[in-house]
């Protein structure tokens, strides 16, 4: 397994968004948050969820880990939002991903994605906790208009909002192949990257290598722009012998 992580500021004051890796023998958790809230709060909020999880990860080794450690965040998010009177901005988005031997899973909340390779196609991505996402599955709007809804960054659902234990969704377990690729990534990563350049970027390169393509695409895209969105995330690459950041 390789993997690499970059985050990057766009042209916000301050960068709200976490990631964060933990290898533990043959178990790895990857974590990416972005904070929701403004400056104030928004990466109070990122950052404590992401460093609960990876604590967590540490010391919790049965197998209902991500929900284990995803309610612990939330309320320690919770009563954090109470102590801070934080009421309405300290929030956060989260996808985790954990490999466990031969095994993959993962959760996420809010509209940052994981997509799931298999070779160089896209299989499978998480589905946005945002109106615009809504508007998609009731056919209101196209997906291929999702990127360009005033919506889409409206969310529904985010850690940090009250919810119960079924507002997150979490993947089955399920086994890894030597083709399994995953991107882990903030929605000011994937808005002005489509994903046929995701799948054309990775081809016959390292992790490393893909993510530094994938970025210079993002900033190509949005240098005319005054107002780009902190851009972050994640690639996962199954199959090598050896890890890379």
């Amino acid at each position: 397994m390789r993997y690499a992580v970059s985050s990057r500021i766009g042209d916000r004051a301050n960068n709200e968004d976490a990631l964060g890796v933990k290898i533990d023998n043959k178990r790895s958790c990857f974590v990416l948050c972005d904070g929701v809230g403004g400056h104030r709060f928004g990466d109070v909020a990122s950052s404590l969820v992401k460093d609960i999880i990876l604590e967590d990860f540490t010391h919790y080794k049965k197998d209902d880990f991500i929900d284990y450690t995803i309610q612990h965040a939330q309320d320690v998010l919770t009563y954090r939002k109470q102590v801070d009177h934080a009421y309405d901005d300290m929030m956060t988005t989260l996808v985790v991903l954990v490999i466990d031997g031969p095994y993959a899973q993962y959760a996420h909340i809010g509209d940052s994605r994981l997509y799931r390779f298999e070779g160089e196609q896209i299989i499978e991505r998480t589905i946005d906790h945002s109106v615009a996402q809504m508007l998609v599955l009731t056919g209101d709007l196209k997906e291929r208009q999702i990127r360009r809804s005033p919506d889409r960054s409206t969310l529904l659902k985010a850690m940090g909002m009250e919810w119960d234990h079924t507002s997150y969704e979490k993947s089955e377990r399920f086994v890894w192949n030597a083709s399994t690729s995953f991107l882990l990534c903030s929605d000011g990563f994937w808005e002005p990257l489509h994903e046929k350049v995701m799948m054309k970027t990775m081809k016959k390169h390292n992790c490393k290598e893909w993510l530094d393509h994938m970025n210079a695409c993002i900033e190509k895209k949005i240098r005319k722009s005054k107002n780009a969105d902190n851009y972050s995330a994640i690639v996962v690459k199954m199959g090598e012998n050896a890890y890379e950041m």
